[in-house]
């Protein structure tokens, strides 16, 4: 795999994982009337940033297994047990 594959690769896992930590942190504002927005989905603070780190560090763990998983001779189509034989 080159090495953007790989960084395609990345932007994916990370993109999803987004969207899986997106919930983590957030509160709806209580009082909508006060906030400036005045929409009650909002969250009151959106804590972005550590939403980014624990994003980047979790699909950095999952880029690793997914490399180690690609790069092993095992998971292959041509060696390994998912080798399908010419019969």
């Amino acid at each position: 795999m080159n090495w953007f594959t790989a960084f395609v690769l990345f932007v994916m896992i990370w993109w999803t994982t987004l969207f899986a930590v997106l919930p983590f942190w957030t509160r709806p504002v209580s009082d909508p009337a006060r906030s400036t927005g005045g929409w009650r989905g909002a969250p009151e603070e959106p804590h972005l940033l550590r939403k980014a780190l624990v994003t980047t560090l979790i699909a950095t763990l999952v880029w690793g297994v997914a490399m180690a998983v690609i790069a092993s001779d095992y998971f292959s189509f041509r060696s390994g047990w998912l080798y399908m034989q010419d019969n």
